[in-house]
């Protein structure tokens, strides 16, 4: 297909606290690699004053303005459910959405960050014990991620979030795709850290808008492997930590290229060169 017959792509990201986002320049980078007329957008709710309350309003307006596809992140993964016509089976069985394409009138949710977590983990950290881990978030990432982490051959996910009822519901969820005890509500967090064997954090702890740890520092040890989510800043507190201590860590920067990669292909219709797109993403993270 020649440039000018390529289809032109306008796409936005809605979340909160969104403005050092590298999404836009991923997708534009590649889509000028491709030829393509690709605009991307942040729909910043923090700069908008408003919140998820928003949504129904954005959706809209994006649909007026033509926009070809959304994604969405932290805090309208969930939000955004009943909002929408159409469901992935990924996005259906994670509950969670972060890729909606607009598309003859509907609005189609899709759940990229479970295949963008796992195929980091396969790259970072394919070698390691994965017989108990703690993750740390129970929100829109969180599902996805932990969905991830039971696909990868996790035996056991214990799960703890400031909502005890929304890691319950999680586990409960996880426990009917991949079989009852595979996934708990966590209630002891300092016990669980000295049993797990790897710690994921899929809560934003750790972005620049909302710094700290996720756990207490002494919870930490060299031999626990420790995964994040938030990629920027791309050593949050959480790893430099863990790093200082000698344990194994995977940032959360190929999560948020591979989920791109994704994305991309749904709103363009284009196979992305994910190599490409990840050699972009660390160029802009030296």
């Amino acid at each position: 297909m020649s440039p000018v017959s390529k289809r032109r792509i306008l796409a936005g990201l809605i979340g909160a606290g969104i403005q050092a986002s590298r999404t836009p320049a991923l997708h534009e980078r590649e889509g000028d690699a491709q030829g393509l007329r690709y605009l991307y957008r942040l729909i910043d709710l923090d700069q908008l004053q408003t919140d998820t309350r928003a949504l129904p309003d954005l959706l809209m307006a994006a649909e007026q303005m033509n926009f070809t596809g959304l994604n969405i992140t932290y805090p309208c993964k969930q939000a955004i459910l009943p909002l929408l016509d159409e469901l992935s089976p990924e996005a259906r069985g994670i509950g969670a959405v972060n890729t909606v394409v607009l598309c003859d009138g509907k609005r189609i949710g899709h759940n990229t960050d479970c295949l963008g977590f796992a195929e980091g983990f396969r790259r970072g950290l394919s070698d390691v014990a994965r017989t108990f881990v703690v993750q740390m978030g129970a929100g829109g990432a969180g599902a996805a991620v932990a969905h991830a982490l039971l696909g990868e051959g996790v035996e056991r996910l214990s799960i703890f979030d400031v909502d005890a009822e929304r890691a319950r519901s999680l586990a409960d969820n996880l426990n009917q795709h991949f079989g009852a005890g595979r996934a708990q509500a966590g209630n002891d967090l300092e016990s669980a850290m000295a049993e797990a064997d790897g710690l994921v954090n899929t809560t934003p702890m750790g972005m620049a808008k909302l710094p700290g740890i996720p756990v207490p520092l002494g919870t930490l040890r060299a031999d626990l492997w420790v995964a994040e989510i938030v990629y920027f800043p791309l050593e949050t507190e959480l790893l430099r930590n863990a790093r200082a201590l000698g344990c194994r860590t995977l940032d959360g920067g190929n999560m948020a290229v591979f989920q791109a990669v994704k994305a991309f292909e749904l709103f363009s219709g284009e196979v992305a060169d994910a190599e490409r797109m990840l050699a972009h993403f660390r160029s802009m993270n030296i």
